[in-house]
């Protein structure tokens, strides 16, 4: 028996890896996070099979659960939401997990972060412009450790995937502005991929006036830095005729034969 720590992806069923979908088809428990997974994405379970909705159970009632399970000689399909190892809250499971000698397993999925690029048509990462991406979310009821509160990372330039941070958009401005000025430009995605997507564009000056009368809630993903409207950008090395690598010799133009 083994607990599979299955990623969701960001909500469209059809997002889920192909693991994902068989793990939840053929478990008999399935146990998902129902704030944030729809219904639909454990659907494809199998019939007879146990499908709970966890967001009203506490760790220790979940981990009881996946003890029980083990007990029985069952597998358990965890579903989480996004790619669960972030802000996944798997963790402490598997922590608790292994003190019980219950085996488990992690399968990937698709994340917010990505899903919401995709909805923007937008690389997150620029030549010339931004070649890092920083994973973060604002501090809230749960602190950030020293040295990761948003405005230290906001001085590195880079574009910024913010995760449940939209409920506190004025704090993530206030943060963000000495670093990156009122003109940055800044999107939220909400519920990306989902049928009720919705999609806010604007600058650090202008977004929560946007998203305030929107109803837009934490769980919306926030990205923020020049490379979401950068236009004027080099092309990348990786297909230059010049460039060589492992694929492909470089090419000389005409001029530069010998």
């Amino acid at each position: 028996m083994t607990v599979h720590f299955v990623g969701a992806g960001p909500g469209a069923p059809d997002l889920l890896t192909l693991r994902a979908a068989d793990l939840i088809a053929s478990a008999p428990v399935v146990l998902y996070a129902g704030s944030l997974v729809p219904p639909v994405v454990v659907a494809r379970a199998r019939p007879g099979a146990e499908v709970r909705d966890t967001s009203g159970m506490t760790l220790d009632e979940i981990v009881e659960r996946m003890a029980a399970a083990h007990r029985a000689h069952q597998d358990v399909a965890r579903v989480h939401t996004g790619d669960p190892c972030l802000f996944g809250a798997i963790a402490e499971q598997m922590r608790r997990l292994e003190a019980l000698g219950i085996p488990y397993d992690v399968v990937p999925g698709v994340s917010s972060f990505t899903a919401a690029a995709a909805a923007l048509k937008l690389e997150l990462t620029v030549p010339g412009v931004s070649q890092a991406v920083i994973i973060a979310r604002a501090p809230g009821r749960t602190p950030v450790p020293d040295g990761q509160r948003l405005e230290e990372l906001a001085r590195h330039g880079a574009t910024l995937a913010l995760f449940l941070s939209a409920g506190l958009v004025e704090e993530v401005v206030a943060a963000l502005l000495p670093s990156y000025g009122p003109g940055c430009p800044v999107a939220v995605v909400h519920r990306a991929s989902w049928p009720d997507q919705r999609v806010y564009r604007g600058t650090l000056a202008s977004i929560a006036a946007e998203l305030r009368p929107a109803g837009v809630g934490a769980t919306a993903m926030i990205l923020v830095g020049p490379a979401l409207t950068a236009r004027d950008f080099p092309d990348s090395r990786l297909y230059a005729a010049g460039f060589a690598h492992g694929c492909r010799p470089a090419r000389l133009r005409p001029e530069e034969s010998p």
